[in-house]
């Protein structure tokens, strides 16, 4: 197409969306590049203001003050600034590599621990489908039919992040955290997906976008459908993203810091942004697996449409739902490091191997057996 010499580069972009095939494919991809743009940019701001949460939560329970100071000229803001002093300190800090390091792996164990996370948060469903334009959007970057094979998979892979991280930094402290977490991850990541076959044995599909859809009313809700899998689920929440009381691979007094100990400046901010982001997806995925995902209680999906007079008001109040659900899953995460003690490396493997995986394989034997009965009597 000529579009003439004097058309000037704003018309062209003024033009460009007539110049563009608006079919099923170009949508789809304009949409998944919104939406994953959208995900990435919340996600990079979840870990200033939980660590300010992390810190403002517990100093009211301790009956102390807490980051108050850093503000925005003479307004304090409680300190809420605190955090962003911080990640300016961390972006702009001298990196220190250690000698004897391992160079590449070194440099690579942060991504491992990144980037399994934000591809995890991806297959989370946050909302019903928006309408655009006479489309269906799914408000998921990615609608998966194999949703909980999908999110397994890709956040076992994290194992290796910590592993590398450990090995790679020539530091006996780094090397003991490392195979300590690698060894806790694996150990609970077994019943973690033990948890969730009972969930798909009662709703029949591995979609997260489905097992929401089913949870139309709160009886339906897989917490009340299946109670020894959420409790399973909730106890390796915990171990999964290594936090209190089972955050035996940073135990400051026997491994200084565990496997990032020898990491600084923007890597070790790295570390956390991994583990911020994973709290969020599993927080998200245990709303949306158990306590029906941005369903809102007591009222339907159909109303809230004929009440808004729209589906994507509709859509949004969806999406505030099932953020509300996954932020008391993120402030059961504060509550309990701040709660209980931490454990013994010992106890904890044994909760592991000698509870959690006979309960789970319990849970599911009796789960299969109960539907038998129930479907085919």
């Amino acid at each position: 197409m000529n579009l003439g010499v004097d058309l000037t580069f704003l018309e062209f972009l003024a033009s460009l969306p007539a110049l563009v095939e608006w079919n099923d494919f170009t949508v789809g991809l304009v949409a998944f590049a919104v939406k994953f743009a959208i995900l990435v940019g919340g996600l990079l701001q979840l870990p200033p203001l939980l660590v300010w949460i992390e810190r403002r939560v517990p100093a009211l329970m301790q009956r102390r003050r807490g980051p108050n100071r850093v503000g925005f000229f003479k307004w304090r803001l409680y300190g809420l600034m605190q955090s962003l002093a911080d990640t300016i300190k961390l972006i702009f800090k001298e990196e220190v590599v250690p000698d004897g390091a391992h160079k590449v792996f070194y440099h690579l164990a942060p991504v491992f621990c990144v980037f399994p996370a934000f591809l995890v948060a991806c297959a989370i469903p946050y909302g019903p489908d928006l309408l655009v334009f006479g489309h269906k959007i799914p408000l998921s970057v990615v609608r998966l039919d194999v949703g909980f094979l999908f999110i397994l998979a890709i956040s076992s892979l994290a194992v290796y992040g910590v592993s590398l991280a450990g090995w790679a930094s020539n530091n006996k402290y780094s090397l003991m955290g490392s195979l300590r977490a690698s060894a806790q991850m694996i150990s609970y990541e077994i019943p973690l997906g033990m948890s969730l076959i009972p969930i798909v044995l009662i709703y029949g599909t591995l979609d997260l976008g489905k097992i929401v859809e089913a949870q139309t009313s709160l009886i339906h809700w897989g917490v009340f459908a299946a109670p020894f899998s959420f409790m399973i689920f909730l106890i390796c929440m915990f171990a999964e993203t290594n936090r209190a009381p089972f955050d035996l691979a940073e135990a400051e007094g026997e491994l200084v810091a565990g496997f990032h100990t020898e990491y600084n400046s923007a890597k070790f901010a790295a570390f956390f942004l991994g583990e911020y982001v994973s709290m969020f997806v599993l927080s998200c995925l245990a709303a949306t697996v158990f306590f029906g995902g941005w369903q809102v209680p007591f009222v339907p999906y159909e109303t809230i449409v004929a009440l808004a007079g729209s589906p994507n008001i509709a859509a949004l109040a969806g999406i505030m739902m099932l953020l509300l659900k996954a932020s008391f899953f993120m402030w059961v995460y504060i509550w309990v490091r701040w709660t209980l003690p931490r454990f013994r490396y010992d106890q904890l493997m044994s909760l592991g191997w000698k509870f959690m995986l006979p309960i789970g394989l319990a849970n599911v034997v009796g789960t299969a057996v109960v539907l038998a009965v129930l479907r085919f009597k």
